[in-house]
């Protein structure tokens, strides 16, 4: 992705020398790409371990993913417990 987003933003400089509009699209291209595109992988790398809440990312180290499946069993044998006759038809519904 990134080199994508590096080799539009030269095309965009080159053509920015004949209409300097063009320059202007080349910072948005940058700064669309800094603030949104590599953001999200570069914050996730950086905390130490994948934001809670089942968002699918993979964990950062094997700590982080075990807290985050204990957590996650924790609150099914909640979710079971506290509402029997859903659990039990969802189990139902599952085996068929």
């Amino acid at each position: 992705m990134g080199t994508i987003v590096i080799s539009g933003t030269v095309v965009l400089v080159v053509l920015g020398f004949g209409n300097h509009i063009w320059w202007l699209a080349a910072v948005a291209v940058l700064f669309l790409y800094v603030q949104y595109g590599r953001g999200t992988s570069a914050r996730s790398s950086s905390e130490g371990a994948a934001p809670a809440g089942g968002s699918g990312a993979a964990p950062s180290n094997y700590r982080a993913y075990r807290d985050r499946r204990d957590k996650q069993a924790k609150w099914e044998r909640r979710y079971r417990r506290e509402r029997p006759f859903e659990s039990r038809r969802q189990e139902r519904e599952k085996s068929q």
